[in-house]
């Protein structure tokens, strides 16, 4: 008998495909999604490292049969839905044990859709392979798609503008997917990979999504394909979306940026420096190219670029430099005024990222990249620190009237603090008696302790163990540096069409054609809300037919790892 016999209805499902799925179509995403979900909830429930899931043990009690019973030949979505319950199960995170818990399993659910994509790579060889697994990473889907109507009214939330964009409305990609979880096993495997050298090349084609478009020109959009020469014109300025052609436009933008800013401060000290007006106009242009760059992706994505936070700090100087300009010329002090003080603290940034940019790939600057996050948190508590010391002093200063002559200012207190927790000098300790006899010496020293010894002795440890870290997984550190890069290269806003500053230009004159925004929030609260949601009734009962709970306590490792291994 033909199992297709074995369905009662058109309407209900079939289980006689091997993988367990539907054999008319593929699931919805928003099932699928919510199916890896019970799945991986059902299956782990300790907290096992990446180590333990690739142990003989696990990965057939557990690995191997996740990854048959999830992927199916026509299914692209499975990936996509693996890598979002791992964004969910790393930002859901509650108490010391449920946190390496759902580590664990935002682990297992990358290892699997690492498996499921190599098994796309292997079993589809050829340029029409390439393109299949493209597909699984680079389509945009939108994980409330095939949800009803119910359930996407009360799970989606306020989002980021939604523009009209023919269909691609609230979609993200899996590779998107991945660079937010900072999945770098997943991303350096050879499966990922091939897609990425392909994009990076400008072998596949395809039109990225944006959350927000300052100039949208969304009538551009073409389905994914293969590069062919023969078939595009000589002159192909759809070409100058690929990421390796991107990167040398962006560096040669950078580099005139530059040669700007240093003719400027050549020149600094001259009544009317055209020099400067040029480089003003010009980094107008270059800061509205960084904020698109930001909301084409997003805020997390960007900042995983190597060199995001030096560019986001000589925006934050040139912010604080046009309106001191400004003052300047209030008062007529061009010549040498606030402005010009503020922009000479430009230069170690803008030469810094030079070096940056010759070296992508090094893994020095990847390790200081990766310490900055630890290091500018440390900075801040050891700041506020700083502040309650100061504080104390200060009105400890106030309240002991019995020496009056003794009043030092707030930069006073602040320098002797500073030297303290730098070694440089003691005045601040031999002065303290003078705040109190027993209470001033005491905060000072209480202050040298933790600052000069305790920050600076953890601030080590952190960075040493981070930079350890990194150098253990070095190939997998650049894989994920250049997905990046080649991700954020492939630019759809029609305001990159138009180099610095003629972008300002471009802005003034299209922009007020675009006035279809709403509020805007986080651009992928939608892959959060989807799984903060329970699905209905008729889904939970599809995922009993398809996933029955006693063929997946054959796979669960509820016991030790001995026990497990024991049992084969």
């Amino acid at each position: 008998m033909d199992p297709a016999d074995d369905c009662a209805t058109e309407s209900e499902p079939c289980l006689s495909s091997p993988h367990g799925h539907f054999s008319s179509e593929p699931l919805p995403v928003y099932v699928n999604i919510h199916r890896v979900r019970r799945l991986v909830l059902v299956s782990i429930d300790d907290p096992y490292t990446i180590e333990h899931f690739r142990e003989p043990a696990l990965n057939s009690l557990l690995v191997r049969p996740l990854v048959e019973r999830l992927y199916d030949p026509q299914d692209t979505t499975v990936v996509y839905s693996l890598l979002a319950n791992r964004v969910y199960f790393l930002r859901e995170q509650s108490g010391l044990v449920h946190q390496n818990v759902n580590v664990a399993r935002a682990t297992l659910c990358e290892l699997v859709a690492s498996r499921v994509l190599r098994r796309f790579h292997e079993d589809n060889p050829g340029p029409a392979g390439l393109l299949l697994v493209a597909h699984n990473l680079l389509d945009g889907l939108d994980p409330f798609q095939g949800a009803s109507s119910d359930v996407e009214r009360e799970g989606r939330h306020l989002q980021w503008p939604i523009q009209e964009r023919g269909g691609q409305e609230r979609k993200l990609t899996a590779l998107e997917l991945a660079i937010l979880s900072e999945s770098k096993a997943f991303i350096s495997s050879a499966a990922c990979q091939r897609v990425v050298d392909a994009v990076h090349s400008g072998r596949v084609i395809y039109t990225p999504l944006s959350f927000v478009d300052v100039l949208p020109d969304h009538y551009k959009y073409r389905p994914m394909s293969l590069y062919n020469p023969r078939d595009a014109p000589l002159l192909n300025h759809y070409r100058l979306i690929v990421p390796r052609i991107r990167a040398v436009v962006e560096l040669v933008q950078y580099l005139v940026l530059l040669a700007f800013y240093v003719l400027t401060m050549i020149h600094r000290h001259r009544n009317f420096n055209r020099w400067e007006l040029v480089f003003a106009i010009y980094t107008a242009g270059w800061v509205l190219q960084e904020f698109a760059a930001i909301i084409e992706h997003g805020w997390e994505v960007h900042t995983q670029n190597l060199w995001a936070f030096l560019d986001i700090t000589f925006v934050i100087i040139y912010s604080i430099y046009v309106p001191a300009r400004l003052y300047d010329l209030s008062i007529g002090h061009l010549h040498d005024g606030i402005g010009l003080h503020i922009l000479c603290i430009s230069a170690p940034v803008l030469l810094t990222r030079i070096a940056f940019n010759l070296m992508p790939h090094s893994i020095v600057f990847i390790s200081l990249h990766a310490m900055m996050k630890d290091f500018t948190v440390l900075t801040f508590l050891a700041l506020w620190c700083f502040a309650g010391f100061l504080l104390a002093l200060q009105w400890l200063s106030a309240i002991d009237s019995s020496n009056s002559e003794f009043a030092p200012s707030w930069s006073t207190v602040g320098k002797w603090l500073l030297w303290i927790w730098f070694g440089l000098d003691g005045t601040g300790i031999e002065e303290s008696i003078n705040f109190h006899v027993i209470l001033g010496p005491t905060l000072m020293v209480s202050f040298a302790f933790l600052g000069n010894t305790l920050f600076l002795t953890i601030l080590v440890a952190i960075l040493t163990n981070t930079f350890s870290t990194i150098i253990a997984n070095e190939a997998a550190e650049i894989r994920f540096r250049r997905t990046v890069l080649t991700f954020e290269g492939v630019k759809s806003d029609s305001i990159f069409a138009y180099p610095p500053p003629f972008n300002i230009l471009a802005l003034v004159i299209l922009l007020p054609l675009k006035f279809v925004v709403t509020s805007r929030f986080s651009p992928h609260g939608d892959v959060l809300a989807v799984l903060k949601s329970e699905p209905p009734e008729d889904v939970v009962r599809r995922f009993d037919e398809l996933d029955p709970l006693d063929e997946i306590q054959d796979v669960e490792v509820g016991a030790p790892l001995e026990t497990t291994a024991n049992a084969i």
